[in-house]
């Protein structure tokens, strides 16, 4: 079976750069109509101004914490596309913590901007999804939500306790929101992700060699990951080719939680 998702319809958040922006233009390739979203409005014009309103791009700028702001990008979606068959929660934030500074908000602004708002949407969007279900009145699936984790959920930085702690708790909403979901035939998994080449992890190793090589040397490949081998694994999720996987976080680290030096960088 192939990774097909052409026609369905796709959200996709934090989608202004970086791993988000491959996602969606991955998905859009691949025949998907994409909805990308991101607070970042000058991003998003300047990624996607010259295809935005073609037959099957969109984008949407706002913050997703605010709940009229979820219900805002539902309504811009279903009113380009009509429906929503799969969404991407990209939106994601690697903040350092002082784990001892009893004054650090980091975990508060991790858990408001990254895990709450994803909650959030997957909620709405699992209604809309159960909506279209019940007017089709069709035994297919209907949809697939991916979550963009990482292996900190797992690990343990001393510098990233809050990050690590947003991410062991997204985990835990994806295996929480399947179980929830399933009756109604809509999906919930993970990416659960190490290092990879995105635009703003090239700028940091051209910054910082030694970094490129500390990760390579706690990495049983060897190397860092490439964008397109993150968002095809998002392509397989999405598509009916994973039509029997929930629940699950899928882990693409190259081997890096195969190995335990606490002080391994995990991003």
């Amino acid at each position: 079976m192939s990774f097909s998702i052409s026609g369905k319809t796709a959200i996709v958040t934090g989608a202004a750069s970086g791993i988000g922006l491959a996602i969606g233009k991955q998905f859009a390739d691949a025949g998907a109509n994409v909805m990308f979203a991101d607070t970042q409005e000058a991003q998003l014009v300047a990624e996607l101004g010259e295809q935005a309103d073609e037959s099957n791009i969109r984008y949407f700028a706002g913050d997703l914490r605010e709940r009229l702001t979820i219900a805002n990008l539902l309504s811009a979606t279903i009113d380009a596309f009509d429906d929503i068959d799969i969404l991407v929660n990209g939106a994601r934030q690697v903040v350092a913590t002082d784990a001892l500074d009893a004054q650090d908000e980091t975990l508060d602004q991790l858990l408001n901007q990254s895990l709450l708002p994803t909650v959030r949407l997957s909620q709405q969007v699992a209604r809309r999804m159960i909506k279209q279900g019940e007017e089709r009145g069709s035994d297919s699936p209907l949809g697939s939500i991916i979550n963009l984790s990482s292996i900190a959920a797992r690990r343990t930085h001393p510098d990233l306790m809050a990050y690590s702690v947003a991410s062991a708790a997204l985990d835990q909403a994806t295996r929480s929101l399947a179980v929830a979901l399933a009756p109604y035939r809509i999906r919930v998994n993970s990416i659960a992700f190490g290092s990879v080449m995105s635009a703003s992890m090239r700028d940091t190793l051209k910054e910082n060699r030694s970094f490129r090589q500390d990760i390579e040397a706690h990495t049983p490949l060897g190397r860092v990951a490439s964008p397109t081998e993150l968002t095809e694994t998002a392509q397989y999720l999405a598509s009916d080719a994973s039509g029997f996987m929930t629940g699950q976080v899928v882990t693409l680290d190259g081997g890096r939680t195969l190995l335990d030096p606490v002080s391994a960088p995990m991003h």
